[in-house]
């Protein structure tokens, strides 16, 4: 790809990398440009994508010099990428996740994977929740991430509340004063 940006043509190539290994070798990449004060621009390593990171510089001189005796890379493939073919992979869709407070959710990533929560607050700007195990003898606060998360269950408004509120009422409506205790007693 020849992206004009401020009168610097650059380049996409793939690094074939050793599978589950591509942090690693992005790691050792960076290293190297750092030091050899090579013309590249960007490592990136596509979500879902095993096997393979992407290289933009100015030529292929470049991204062969920084991938250049790097444990776990298998080489710069012949063809050059066009930005359009990967262009999906890089783009973050923003979702509007419909959570609440007082939703039950189960906890699908981390420590707590598999077990139900109940969300206590709700951060937008950070993406995090903050849960209370449903399961735990003493409720604790435990922050995860907005994506960590799957609604099983929501609190509705005029959900068990307005039930226990009649109820309530129920016993209000009782005639006072005729007990044994005179007018203070039930």
């Amino acid at each position: 790809m020849a992206d004009e940006q401020k009168g610097i043509a650059t380049h996409i190539f793939a690094l074939r990398t050793t599978a589950n290994r591509e942090d690693q070798v992005m790691d050792f990449v960076a290293s190297n440009v750092k030091k050899r004060n090579l013309e590249v621009f960007s490592v990136i390593r596509p979500h879902g994508m095993r096997g393979y990171i992407f290289v933009e510089a100015t030529d292929r001189q470049a991204a062969e010099q920084a991938a250049f005796n790097v444990p776990y890379a298998r080489g710069i493939l012949p063809k050059e990428i066009e930005y359009r073919e990967i262009e999906h992979m890089l783009e973050q869709v923003k979702r509007d996740v419909d959570i609440r407070k007082n939703d039950i959710v189960e906890i699908i990533a981390g420590p707590f994977k598999r077990e139900q929560a109940k969300i206590t607050r709700i951060d937008k700007a950070k993406e995090e929740v903050v849960v209370e195990l449903l399961g735990a003898a003493v409720p604790i606060p435990i922050t995860v991430k907005m994506d960590a998360v799957k609604v099983i269950r929501r609190e509705t408004a005029g959900g068990e509340k307005p039930e226990e509120t009649e109820e309530i009422e129920e016993e209000h409506e009782a005639p006072r004063g005729g007990g044994p205790l005179g007018p203070l007693g039930p």
